[in-house]
């Protein structure tokens, strides 16, 4: 199991674009707590990561015992670890044990941090088929009933239920077998139904890792966990929530974190990231739902689109005058028209329509998407500016000029000629739960603190505005289409 270590700095220029920066070196990532305006998340092997802003990570969390894939969750006002002490293969047996114990605080630096006597809660003996390690954790929202699926391919998963109150095992708990062929497992609950999160593949052989992460659900905790084409768990079933993409391979350790309604982050960690020496890394990615199944979105990364309104699917744009694009007009009613050559019709150029524009601010609008320069913008991230949860702020402008969106102080959106690196000017982009995202400024001039509350917002078909968001309303979700 690897340690942390410092990310060498030509590394972190490299990382900056398309992951968490810093020093996200972990593996086996226990679901992300926050605590004190904080982020940590505690890997095997002891220690972890913290995040100010959840976008770059650097070691410094603290947990005893050592051990393997720890979990983590807040109950009232204390935080409750739960982590395997061996098993697992590890030093050549499956014997494993399984612990819990409480905290006050995350931070290592307060006076209130200081875990409590670690407990056991279940073994394996290395002898029958189960292993005693990778615990997932579950604080049921309609019972309050505490729940932990555990277990490796060895044999099977298993799910033990704990009292919320003490960490340890509820008097007269059976253990009960709910899913085979997969291991790291989690369990998570939405909208009556109760979701098995388990890694499928090979682990720890770097580039060469095959895992995956997999899901059943059930409308009882206690299974059957079926996947989407009925096969249940405890015969192999699953349906692929997230596996290799963009260089990066071995998804494991699923970890679920609700930012507000309708805004969902999954963590996990990549086996390999193959730009980062083939390291194992966090990732955090927009959690989506169809169906009523979770899969793992990409990370917006920028680029130049169509910002598209979710309610009626017009454009945003620059509120200047249309210029006609001028063309060889070619009637339909025109019998000799098969009979001359095609000619592809170039684009308008930001050259053809630029002089048209006014210099100064230009209030936004929306209007029916033509491929016109004014309807297009490229959004670029911006480092060191703060950031969110699994990404960086970005910047907004026409594609071509430095002319930025902006949010005002009346809670409006228009355009200034020249980007300067205002927050007023920076826009955080989220990819909300049904695919569509929401575009958030940093800041409302004259309002104190991160804007948290206020969206791009489309008020009518053809007038964008900044309003509270609301996921249950059109108006708040915007796509990018990259025409």
């Amino acid at each position: 199991m690897k340690k942390l270590h410092t990310l060498l700095a030509a590394l972190a220029v490299t990382a900056a674009a398309n992951a968490q920066i810093g020093a996200p070196y972990i593996h086996d990532p226990s679901t992300i707590a926050e605590c004190e305006g904080k982020y940590y998340t505690f890997g095997t092997g002891g220690g972890g990561l913290i995040s100010e802003d959840g976008w770059t990570w650097n070691s410094g969390a603290e947990r005893p015992g050592g051990g393997a894939a720890p979990d983590i969750i807040k109950i009232g006002d204390r935080y409750l670890c739960i982590y395997g002490a061996t098993g697992g293969g590890l030093g050549g047996g499956h014997a494993g044990r399984i612990l819990t114990m409480w905290n006050k605080t995350l931070d290592p630096k307060s006076p209130d941090f200081k875990w409590s006597e670690a407990v056991e809660v279940c073994a394996s003996d290395g002898m029958e088929d189960q292993d005693a390690i990778d615990p997932g954790i579950l604080l049921d929202p309609t019972t309050g009933r505490l729940w932990v699926s555990y277990g490796t391919y060895f044999g099977t998963i298993r799910l033990i239920e704990l009292d919320p109150k003490t960490g340890f095992r509820v008097k007269g708990n059976k253990e009960k077998d709910i899913a085979i062929d997969c291991e790291a497992s989690d369990l998570i609950y939405r909208d009556g139904w109760y979701y098995l999160l388990g890694t499928h593949g090979t682990c720890c052989d770097g580039t060469n890792s095959t895992y995956n992460i997999v899901v059943g659900r059930s409308r009882s905790v206690e299974g059957p966990y079926l996947d989407n084409v009925g096969r249940d768990m405890y015969h192999g079933g699953g349906r692929m929530v997230i596996a290799a993409g963009d260089r990066k391979t071995g998804a494991g350790h699923f970890g679920r974190t609700i930012i507000d309604e309708g805004v969902e982050v999954m963590s996990f960690h990549w086996e390999a990231d193959f730009d980062l020496s083939g390291r194992s890394t966090l990732a955090i990615r927009p959690l989506l739902w169809k169906n009523g199944w979770p899969y793992g979105g990409d990370q917006f990364k920028g680029g130049t689109f169509e910002i598209e309104s979710e309610r009626r699917g017009y454009a945003l744009e620059l509120a200047v005058d249309f210029v006609r694009m001028q063309q060889e007009r070619q009637g339909w009613f025109n019998r000799n028209q098969m009979e001359q050559p095609v000619k592809p019709v170039a684009n308008q150029t930001l050259e053809d329509v630029i002089g048209t524009w006014p210099e100064g601010d230009i209030p936004a609008r929306i209007g029916d998407y033509m491929f016109r320069p004014h309807q297009r913008w490229t959004i670029s991230p911006v480092e060191g500016k703060g950031a969110y949860l699994g990404n960086t702020y970005f910047k907004i402008v026409i594609e071509g000029t430095d002319r930025a969106l902006t949010a005002t102080a009346d809670k409006e959106v228009t355009t200034v000629p020249a980007y300067t690196g205002a927050d007023e000017q920076l826009w955080r982009i989220e990819q909300l739960t049904d695919g569509t995202f929401r575009i958030m400024p940093k800041v409302i001039p004259g309002q104190e603190g991160i804007n948290k509350r206020y969206c791009l917002y489309s008020a009518g078909d053809s007038t964008p505005t900044l309003a509270e968001y609301d996921f249950n309303s059109d108006n708040s979700k915007w796509n990018f289409r990259n025409h």
